[in-house]
């Protein structure tokens, strides 16, 4: 009911969703701004992360949204367009211009059901950033030009909609990282441990435990010995009484004691938002806008 007050655009997941919408629109005397969360028949290829294509808990599948968009009609909502998004963290800037291509069309089509001309098309994101060695920087030039080609097609077919991409990750990520402070160092049968203060409840991602398959190392580092030569393969972990709570597993690192600050780098994104940061009792992490 606040969004419907406020004028939110909000994205419908469901068939479920319109009802509340209408009643909160008919106590308001204010139709409800919506667009509809779609479900491809796609899936954006190569993606960390799959969020479309076969059957999912986003969005309302494309063959079931004519109808969806006719029960949006019957309820007097104010539809404004349509919210795709395939899938998160891809570096193949050819699979991204693929995936934004087959959303634009499979929009265009569904548009001819809407109730009102499409106002919003949101095409979504996938746009990756390098994490681990051997990966290469996105090249945004083809994905520009394929966006610039769409927007000129949507001036004849989708004139009145306003295209939207989602950059995520791409915009946070790299600009962000996490440290921790050694407070413990400690050798097991000839593997060096350096126990820290923080860990998975602070860096959920970076101890590989959000959803990756295999699990690898981030770009991590010795931030108060970036000027030594001394080195060695050590272990990084945390606090936690689970083996789960690692931060770098067997990296060749600058030789660190009690007191150094281990600095992960890549870390703007799903940090300290999307750990659990209450298990075990643990302090919270402190986050500094610099």
């Amino acid at each position: 009911r606040q969004a419907v007050a406020a004028g939110v655009l909000v994205n419908v997941e469901s068939f479920r969703e319109v009802r509340p919408l209408a009643e909160a629109s008919q106590a308001l005397g204010l139709p409800a701004r919506v667009a509809v969360r779609v479900n491809p028949d796609f899936e954006l290829k190569g993606s960390g992360m799959k969020m479309s294509g076969g059957p999912k808990q986003f969005g309302v599948d494309a063959e079931q949204v004519p109808q969806l968009l006719q029960t949006i009609a019957d309820a007097g909502l104010a539809f404004e367009g349509f919210h795709l998004f395939a899938g998160s963290q891809n570096l193949r800037a050819e699979a991204i211009c693929e995936a934004q291509q087959k959303s634009y069309e499979l929009a265009l089509r569904l548009a001819q059901d809407a109730p009102a001309p499409v106002r919003f098309l949101n095409l979504g994101g996938g746009f990756g950033i390098p994490y681990f060695p051997g990966e290469k920087r996105l090249d945004l030039a083809p994905i520009g030009d394929n966006l610039a080609q769409l927007l000129q097609r949507a001036q004849t077919e989708l004139p009145q909609a306003k295209l939207v991409i989602e950059l995520g990750r791409y915009f946070v990520g790299e600009a962000g990282v996490y440290v921790a402070r050694v407070i413990d160092r400690k050798v097991s049968r000839g593997l060096v441990y350096l126990v820290t203060d923080g860990g998975l409840h602070h860096h959920l991602s970076a101890s590989g435990n959000f959803g990756q398959v295999v699990r690898k190392n981030y770009p991590v580092c010795i931030g108060t010995r970036m000027n030594d030569s001394s080195v060695e393969t050590a272990s990084v972990v945390g606090p936690l009484c689970t083996p789960l709570d690692l931060l770098a597993d067997r990296m060749l690192l600058a030789r660190a004691d009690v007191g150094d600050l281990v600095v992960v780098f890549q870390s703007g994104a799903y940090g300290a938002s999307a750990s659990p940061q209450a298990f075990l009792g643990h302090p919270q992490c402190v986050e500094v806008l610099v």
